[in-house]
């Protein structure tokens, strides 16, 4: 049986149960690509279903990671949309094997075409927090010119997709982050921003027509507070329930981000025109996933971890 390495979890805890192990290839379906992985993005998600997030969708021993940018290397015969040779990008189904492995087998109407004017590592910074983003601001929010959004940690994963993407559409773009942060901000495109440490948003921000929140609890609460009437909230973590007083006549929704190659089209047109460029706080190599993921889950991250497979 032909094998690769990957990074596997064979029971949920800390980041000391990730083993880097020979394992079997993917197996490949009719509408899959096979994808050689040369970088793969470490996200929040990734050591939350390592410590159990939600684990009755996925059996064990788990390959995570659902950012991925590489080469098609052998595609199923159903599929007529990208060729052998492409170098692609993609969020891949998350019930399936993950991208920290030297080859995932990826549902072809999942992959995008990688942008041409960044390398693999910043491609795999892209998809997950990329889609997070897009799907907030654009399906949800429904984000247009002239409106004015807050985004709280802007300086984040998705948090700095969110803000370039909402200064392409034409907002006036708020976001928090520490003090440290705020020049890298003001570089793509935010036009104010809060230094939590110091002060208080909800005191600061009145009247904006959308709040994109990933950090849940009190700063969630306090966020009702900031909207206009009519305005929105959209949050990476908390379903759409009540808010309280703060909450009337305002609305709510959760993103949980979908698979969409047409979408990751759509950033990779950005990316390649200047509009917007993924921030990469540090690399590690495959094997070193460990280090990934508690460096992932001490936070304060500015863009995205990457994990290097070509040089595996």
């Amino acid at each position: 049986m032909a094998t690769m390495k990957a990074v596997r979890i064979h029971s949920h805890g800390g980041p000391e149960v990730l083993k880097y192990e020979d394992v079997p290839m993917p197996n490949l379906n009719d509408d899959d690509v096979l994808v050689k992985v040369l970088a793969a993005g470490v996200n929040p998600v990734d050591w939350k279903i390592r410590q159990g997030y939600m684990e009755e969708m996925f059996s064990l021993p788990l390959i995570p990671g659902w950012d991925v940018a590489g080469i098609i290397e052998e595609k199923g015969k159903d599929v007529t949309s990208l060729e052998v040779g492409d170098s692609v990008y993609a969020r891949p189904d998350i019930v399936r094997n993950g991208a920290y492995a030297q080859y995932i087998a990826v549902k072809a109407s999942e992959v995008a075409l990688k942008p041409e004017t960044i390398d693999y590592i910043h491609a795999a910074a892209v998809p997950l927090a990329g889609l997070t983003a897009w799907q907030s601001l654009f399906d949800l929010a429904h984000l247009q010119a002239g409106q004015k959004i807050l985004i709280h940690a802007a300086a984040g994963g998705v948090g700095h997709f969110a803000v370039q993407f909402a200064k392409w559409a034409g907002a006036h773009v708020i976001g928090t982050a520490s003090a440290n942060n705020h020049t890298f901000l003001k570089s793509i495109g935010a036009h104010e921003t809060i230094d939590y440490n110091v002060t208080a948003f909800d005191d600061a921000v009145h009247d904006v027509d959308v709040v994109f929140d990933t950090m849940g609890g009190e700063v969630w609460q306090r966020s009702w507070k900031v909207l206009k009437k009519g305005g929105i909230m959209v949050s990476a973590l908390r379903g759409p329930e009540a808010g309280g007083m703060d909450a009337l006549n305002k609305l709510c929704a959760h993103v949980f981000v979908q698979p969409d190659a047409d979408q990751l089209g759509e950033i990779a047109v950005l990316i390649d025109s200047g509009h917007v460029r993924p921030e990469i706080a540090r690399v590690f190599l495959l094997h070193e996933a460990e280090k990934a993921h508690r460096q992932s889950e001490e936070g304060h991250t500015r863009g995205k971890i990457v994990l290097n497979v070509a040089d595996e």
